[in-house]
């Protein structure tokens, strides 16, 4: 498994594990079956009314319309599970931006305008209705989903970071993240209203500085890393020209601390 290593504004590097291919694979399987049971459920709910061959023709297009939104499943799921779908989930993964923060709407957007699944399952629901026969159309869409197909796994096992064409254009990253998804993955946390910031000078930092600043304190606490918090502690205190003999442990908490109460008041 290959490491991604993230600069960050402090000279201290981050690193991340890269997805290794065979859990993007089963990812991805587990995410097309996920939409596909959704088309087999709302397949099975619409054929038990009995429609008639007069209707027929609103019944293939209320059924087109009902099962389209499941384009957008990697779109509201990595939203909403923040960076991760089920079958990223299942195989513990996460979408990173590249920078090592959380991706903006904008990247996931970007990333999953291009998705081999997703176009494969556009391909089968706009010909479910009237069959595929074996249409030259047909063929042709099979086809170029297939080269998509093709080029993201030459991309992934090829890049530098491993990342597939819809990652290379939205500067995000797939990892490897063993930590359960909850709200200490993000730089927000809950302040009481009657908290007395300590570093009013949090606040010139910019949001990767907080983003980076946030990974740099979970990994020195993970790997047990004094030095590196540490050193990312004494870089902040030059930048914003504070004096603090707290631990550096402490330093970066209350720091993350005061930026949240700032940033709310």
């Amino acid at each position: 498994m290959s490491t991604i290593r993230i600069a960050t504004n402090f000279n201290i590097d981050l690193e991340f594990t890269a997805a290794p291919f065979h859990r993007r694979l089963f990812a991805w399987v587990l995410d097309v079956i996920v939409m596909f049971f959704y088309i087999y459920i709302v397949s099975k709910i619409l054929d038990s009314f009995d429609w008639g061959f007069r209707y027929y023709e609103a019944f293939s297009v209320l059924k087109t319309v009902l099962i389209l939104p499941i384009l957008a499943y990697h779109l509201i799921s990595e939203i909403l599970m923040k960076g991760q779908s089920v079958g990223k989930r299942l195989m513990g993964l996460r979408v990173i931006s590249e920078n090592g923060s959380k991706p903006s709407i904008s990247q996931y957007i970007i990333r999953w305008f291009i998705r081999t699944s997703d176009i494969m399952v556009l391909v089968i629901v706009i010909n479910a209705p009237t069959g595929f026969g074996g249409s030259t159309s047909f063929m042709w869409e099979v086809a170029a989903a297939f080269c998509l197909l093709i080029v993201d796994i030459i991309l992934v096992n090829a890049s530098k970071k491993n990342q597939r064409l819809g990652d290379i254009l939205a500067h995000t990253l797939l990892i490897l993240s063993k930590e359960k998804a909850d709200i200490q993955d993000t730089i927000f946390l809950h302040i009481n209203d009657n908290y007395t910031p300590s570093f009013p000078q949090v606040m010139q930092l910019s949001d990767r500085d907080i983003n980076a600043l946030k990974g740099i304190l979970d990994a020195s606490r993970k790997q047990n890393d004094y030095d590196m918090a540490e050193r990312a502690a004494d870089k902040i205190k030059n930048h914003l020209k504070i004096e603090s003999h707290m631990s550096a442990f402490d330093f970066l908490e209350v720091l993350m601390k005061d930026y949240n109460y700032l940033s709310a008041n």
